[in-house]
């Protein structure tokens, strides 16, 4: 069983004991729960993607840690003026655990 969640702006496809990184996540604390919203459930044979349905479905996960990403150099040039400017850049992350994807209700 796994599923399509949202979070940050992102799609993420998620199973029960995955850990996700996602976009920080700056009101939870390390142990806190988060319920993210679905976006698609697969249970073996059966997909679930009705908006209907899904709005009741949340994937329960666990805050397990927040860092920040690998360093992105960002260079501007332009030639023959001397003009150069640098400028560095690190995400901040949380590592998301997930513990819980509750399964569709059947109509």
């Amino acid at each position: 069983m796994y599923a399509i969640v949202r979070s940050g702006g992102r799609q993420h496809k998620v199973a029960v004991g995955d850990i996700v990184e996602v976009d920080k996540i700056p009101t939870g604390k390390v142990g806190d729960a988060v319920a993210l919203s679905t976006l698609l459930v697969v249970d073996g044979e059966a997909v679930t993607s009705d908006p209907w349905v899904l709005a009741g479905i949340k994937v329960e996960a666990e805050i397990v840690d927040h860092h920040k990403g690998q360093k992105i150099d960002i260079l501007r040039y332009k030639n023959k003026t001397g003009y150069r400017r640098r400028q560095g850049h690190r995400q901040q992350y949380t590592a998301l655990k997930i513990t819980g994807i509750p399964a569709a209700a059947a109509k």
